[in-house]
């Protein structure tokens, strides 16, 4: 959805939809305007857009393929976008992760790790047997 559509959604629907309100949007955007490059070729996306990008691909968890086909521009770009606000964000310190844990002492803390790499299967090779 681009900036122009989602400027018609109520403030429950642009929650519901992004996970943050219209405040903490405009609060992101603001912060992102202190990073935008000032040379180079100006972006595809507006600065809009772009955290929209961003907030789809936290949000959703979808591929950045799909992403990037949602929005008109290719992985790489969405990719160098999600990384780019991330980075921003991360360094204005004013945006992080609650840190409060509920009741910890009760909890059992186990953790499974799983691996899913993929590995191609090696299978004989089928032989034509003669009548």
């Amino acid at each position: 959805m681009k900036s122009i559509d989602s400027k018609k959604l109520s403030d429950p629907q642009f929650k519901r939809y992004t996970g943050i309100s219209w405040s903490t949007f405009y609060l992101i955007v603001e912060q992102l305007k202190m990073h935008v490059p000032t040379k180079g070729r100006p972006p595809n996306l507006n600065l809009e857009d772009q955290v929209l990008l961003c907030l789809s691909y936290w949000r959703e968890y979808r591929t950045l393929f799909h992403v990037a086909t949602s929005y008109g521009v290719s992985e790489l770009t969405a990719s160098r976008i999600a990384r780019h606000i991330e980075d921003c964000l991360t360094q204005s310190k004013l945006f992080n992760l609650p840190k409060d844990l509920s009741e910890g002492e009760d909890i059992d803390w186990n953790v499974v790790i799983m691996d899913a790499t993929e590995i191609p299967i090696q299978r004989p090779k089928k032989t034509e047997e003669k009548l």
